[in-house]
């Protein structure tokens, strides 16, 4: 992955992915003409009809955008008086399931589910907290963490409190306020600062300032970030991934060193992951269903491109060699062909 990193000069004035607006850089798009008693009537065949079309399911949840999916589902349960969610839970089994199930629901409340199912339990899965809290955006964190209150009755804020802790902790309770400063203006020398600031918490000092890690990297700007790592290669001659993963360890690691990634490129960053979830043997199908779904109408046509730049195939042939039938086909589809 390291070679991604190595024009920072180009890097640092690039626009991010992390600020497209849906729709822009997805493959997942508004259907236009639509019609949702025609799309409710077409479901409801599928559905109700002697065996599941399932075709039909997944045509009509990969091409529509996520507000005409939540009108279907609106209409849906007024014509029928059943929630359209439970009824592909009902109809369709498996990672098809999870798969169209997490195309129908709002990307809010797909994310709170994710979160939910990461924190139940003994024990908690913070790769999944780590992905989401460390790529989405203020407005994201603002919108699944009310959908986790309607779900849950309690704020993802008092939930994570008493699942993580220690700077870890800290570093997550952060980014899980959606308070990342968002101005677009870049001070080269406040960037300067922050990088001379981290080299000497870090690389310059005996034993490692995380605090300070942590307050530069969860709070500032994406813009200015990506040009605090530019300086930060200048100062130290190193990169501030390599820096993070010598000084430091665990989840804590591995939270700071995602966030750097997403600043670079939030679309690598997802290429990466895809291919991870279905390198060696057996797929990680819920890692790879989480990200198609959720990036498919952000910055798919991004990912693709990433996806080809590091690992010299294409990701619609990557997933058809991995995975089949009408998962496989759903996935496809998502990806949105083979360049």
């Amino acid at each position: 992955m390291s070679d991604l990193w190595d024009d920072l000069e180009n890097f640092a004035r690039a626009p991010s992915s992390s600020t497209a607006a849906p729709g822009e850089r997805g493959t997942i798009k508004a259907k236009a003409n639509f019609n949702v008693s025609e799309d409710v009537a077409a479901l409801r065949k599928a559905i109700e009809g002697i065996g599941t079309t399932e075709k039909t399911l997944i045509d009509i949840l990969t091409h529509r955008s996520s507000s005409q999916k939540q009108a279907i589902s609106k209409a849906y349960l007024e014509t029928t008086n059943r929630i359209l969610v439970n009824d592909l839970k009902g109809d369709t089994q498996g990672s098809l399931e999870d798969l169209l199930v997490a195309l129908a629901r709002p990307p809010a409340v797909n994310d709170a589910k994710w979160l939910i199912e990461a924190i139940k339990g003994a024990g908690t899965d913070n790769n999944i907290l780590i992905e989401i809290l460390a790529s989405r955006t203020n407005k994201q964190i603002k919108e699944l963490s009310a959908a986790y209150a309607e779900e849950t009755k309690k704020t993802l804020i008092q939930k994570l409190k008493t699942e993580v802790s220690g700077d870890f902790g800290k570093a997550i309770l952060l980014l899980a306020e959606g308070a990342r400063d968002e101005s677009t203006n870049v001070n080269a020398d406040k960037a300067r600062e922050d990088a001379k600031a981290l080299y000497h918490a870090g690389e310059k000092k005996l034993g490692t300032d995380e605090s300070k890690f942590i307050e530069i990297l969860c709070k500032r700007s994406i813009p200015h970030l990506r040009q605090t790592i530019l300086e930060y290669k200048n100062i130290s001659g190193k990169t501030l991934q390599k820096s993070i993963e010598k000084e430091m360890s665990g989840n804590l690691e591995e939270l700071l060193v995602d966030i750097v990634k997403c600043v670079m490129s939030t679309s690598a960053y997802f290429a990466e992951k895809v291919y991870k979830s279905m390198k060696g043997a057996g797929t990680d199908e819920t890692t790879l269903t989480r990200v198609m779904v959720s990036r498919g109408e952000i910055d798919m046509l991004d990912i693709r491109a990433e996806f080809k730049k590091l690992y010299q195939n294409s990701l619609f042939k990557e997933i058809s060699s991995d995975v089949s039938g009408n998962y496989g086909d759903c996935l496809n589809v998502i990806c949105g062909g083979e360049d």
